[in-house]
């Protein structure tokens, strides 16, 4: 395991420092067979918390998360997952599984010489955290998913409601070979950043983020990566985990996703045995960006109970 300072620049395709300084350190982690570049911050004998970033992002995306849960005395971790930014990009589709997504979270928690952790995914990050709930039970003590469906509640809405079949028409384009990696491509990314900026309320997204996001799009084999996890589902459907997820589980929603039905929240804690579900109103997909400070305070109430 090799170790740097977030805010220092190394190698051939340095990064910026935070605007803010965090104490954190950037490492490297072979889990799972799969190389992972990992911010990891707080002491380490803290309660562990592992942040799962979705699509478009990478770790960046949970950067306001992290001050204030090593404030509250946990240690975090916080990957880029596969296919994203600098983590290892696998070659095929297969490789994009989600149980595969799933068994490197596994592996990471093994990496920190643990065997369960408190565990929080946005958007696919929450879609690998529903996953490791039903599939590694054992591996979880409490479980926040914000703006990401339980994928049963997903999958029946796909079926029963033409409204979250219109919303959804993008994963759809994205099973075309080649055609979606040239199109985000275009002009500087301009499609990635209007999937950020053009869904979420001015301001929300700052050129500086944009600069990193754009940085993390435009490393070799990211974006091809970053669509296989869109294929990997449509194409290798996994042999269904139980439903039921177990560990006390919160889920966090913001209503206006242009994306995601808020009736998806509804239907996603009915699969739990102890849900909590917070709506957050005149809030969009990209709850970590616009409505931080609630965030973190819903997470450190949910994570502190007993």
């Amino acid at each position: 395991m090799t170790r740097q300072s977030v805010s220092t620049t190394t190698g051939a395709s340095p990064e910026p420092p935070l605007s803010a300084e965090i104490d954190a350190e950037a490492t490297e982690r072979t889990v799972n067979g799969v190389r992972l570049h990992v911010v990891a911050a707080g002491d380490e004998t803290g309660p562990l918390v592992v942040l799962l970033h979705g699509f478009p992002e990478f770790w960046y995306g949970w950067r306001a998360q992290l001050e204030p849960l090593v404030a509250a005395g946990y240690r975090v971790l916080v990957p880029d997952q596969r296919g994203y930014d600098r983590s290892e990009k696998p070659d095929g589709v297969s490789a994009y599984r989600t149980h595969a997504l799933s068994r490197d979270v596994v592996g990471l928690l093994a990496s920190e010489g643990r065997e369960r952790a408190h565990v929080v995914g946005h958007d696919w990050g929450g879609m690998v955290a529903w996953d490791l709930s039903r599939r590694f039970p054992e591996r979880i003590d409490r479980l926040a998913v914000v703006n990401a469906p339980h994928p049963t509640a997903y999958l029946r809405a796909l079926f029963a409601s033409p409204e979250q079949l219109r919303r959804s028409w993008y994963a759809a384009w994205f099973q075309v070979p080649r055609l979606p990696e040239v199109v985000c491509r275009l002009g500087d990314y301009r499609v990635l950043e209007r999937a950020l900026r053009g869904t979420a309320p001015p301001g929300t997204f700052s050129d500086e983020d944009l600069a990193r996001y754009r940085r993390a799009w435009d490393r070799d084999g990211a974006i091809t990566g970053m669509l296989n996890w869109y294929r990997a589902a449509a194409r290798y459907p996994p042999i269904r985990p139980p439903d039921r997820v177990d560990a006390p589980t919160l889920v966090v929603w913001g209503e206006e996703d242009t994306a995601l039905l808020p009736s998806l929240a509804v239907d996603s804690a009915t699969f739990c045995a102890d849900a909590r579900l917070e709506f957050l109103p005149g809030v969009s997909h990209w709850v970590p960006h616009e409505a931080p400070a609630r965030l973190s305070e819903l997470l450190l109430e949910h994570l502190s109970e007993p």
